[in-house]
């Protein structure tokens, strides 16, 4: 017998069942997006290997040990995108986007990292990311945690904490990173094989090293606050008061780096305890050097990047999973001149109510049988549509979460009533 078929590891299927607060909370997104004056942008799911290699540094574990790369027949390197931020930076540079003014957008799909599947963490998993090009202002940053904020209002979240930091400029992270090197120089023998490894590569990644032998260590650091230039101190501040006249709660957490090697100044993260250790639902920041490190002329630039299954875990958590709240109805038919009348009957709801969902029976089985399919699928109502209501023009429209009454409506009479129930 030959071997069952199956999905690969950590890259997993999103069943009908599961897929309508998928749904929901995408377009919920998206429509806050765009009444901020965000627009999508479609980038492709493979680039050239230079691309991410280029923007997310060398010496990161999404570039070394995480990354899905082939050679194509070409010889050329090719990668499935581990993150959004690199190819929406590399289409900016190619169409030159930037010239027409700030540019304000936002993308989402499934992103790919080869590591250790677990709860909330998968090898193919889906973000939504944000993105801002063309603007230095604080302002930009507080509006990308504005609507963050605004989107754990609308989806009914709490017990989230809004963590900041600032990594300042390049010179005040080049004077932070030559201290970092004296202080855990002192302390190497006591540091895993990674951080040393990292110590003179990268050593701000070892403060966001998640092993718990050097915590303290860590945590003895020095800290990046007091090494910020001017600038980055004033625009920190200024973050700070936009966060206050909006109310919005937060912390600043000065061992908070992130993983990539393109933030500068603003960096944030949005966690919860209610998942474990995966804490992290939404993290971001600014990069203002990246465009120009990729190719491209000087631009400021800040966004975030959403993990939707781990929040939709959060959102099953909290018990704030979506019902879907468009009205429902099932078509329950008999006979070929009936079928016919089911298919012209929906097809005029649906010009009529956007937000209707209407199933066709495709079963040709009994009246009794249809109704037990109605059931599964926990519609609000039964149209039926049989010999006697074809004769009359008159259907029979039976409500199936109650003990209300059947009623007798006509095509106009049906369109009133469902106006009213929508």
């Amino acid at each position: 017998m030959s071997e069952k078929i199956k999905a690969i590891r950590g890259m997993n299927d999103i069943l009908p069942g599961e897929s309508n607060n998928w749904l929901f909370f995408e377009k919920l997104f998206s429509d806050l997006l765009i009444s901020f004056g965000y627009k999508n942008i479609r980038t492709p799911i493979v680039e050239s290997t230079s691309t991410f290699k280029r923007a997310i540094g060398e010496v990161t574990d999404i570039v070394e040990k995480e990354m899905y790369t082939w050679q194509d027949n070409n010889g050329d390197l090719l990668t499935l995108r581990p993150e959004g931020t690199a190819g929406c930076v590399r289409a900016m540079i190619e169409h030159n986007l930037p010239r027409e003014g700030i540019q304000k957008v936002f993308y989402s799909g499934p992103m790919f990292r080869h590591e250790r599947p677990q709860k909330g963490r998968y090898r193919q998993f889906h973000q939504i990311g944000v993105e801002v090009f063309g603007s230095m202002a604080s302002k930009t940053d507080a509006e990308l945690l504005m609507i963050t904020h605004q989107l754990w209002k609308k989806l009914g979240l709490n017990n989230i904490t809004l963590e900041i930091n600032s990594l300042g400029s390049d010179v005040s992270r080049q004077n932070f990173k030559e201290a970092l090197v004296g202080y855990f120089s002192k302390f190497e023998d006591k540091l895993d094989e990674d951080s040393k490894r990292r110590l003179h590569t990268n050593p701000l990644r070892i403060l966001d090293s998640k092993n718990p032998d050097i915590q303290d260590t860590i945590n003895n650091a020095p800290s990046l606050i007091d090494y910020l230039d001017e600038d980055s101190k004033l625009h920190f501040i200024e973050l700070q008061n936009y966060l206050d006249s909006l109310e919005i709660p937060f912390k600043i957490n000065p061992r908070l780096v992130r993983g990539l090697d393109y933030y500068n100044r603003t960096v944030f993260e949005w966690t919860t305890n209610d998942l474990g250790s995966q804490g992290t639902i939404c993290a971001g920041g600014r990069y203002d050097g990246l465009v120009e490190k990729m190719g491209g002329t000087d631009t400021p630039a800040a966004g975030f990047a959403l993990g939707v299954e781990r929040l939709l875990l959060l959102l099953k958590e909290q018990n704030k999973l979506v019902a879907n709240k468009a009205i429902s109805i099932y078509i329950v038919t008999d006979g070929d001149k009936a079928h016919e009348k089911s298919l012209s009957i929906s097809l005029l709801l649906n010009e009529q109510f956007d937000n209707l969902v209407i199933y066709n029976d495709l079963s040709n089985s009994s009246f009794k049988a249809q109704f037990k399919k109605a059931n599964k699928h926990n519609v609000d109502y039964a149209l039926v549509i049989g010999e006697d209501e074809l004769l009359s023009n008159v259907y029979s429209l039976k409500p199936m979460k109650s003990s209300d009454e059947q009623l007798q409506l006509n095509e106009s009479e049906l369109i009133s009533y469902i106006a009213k129930q929508t």
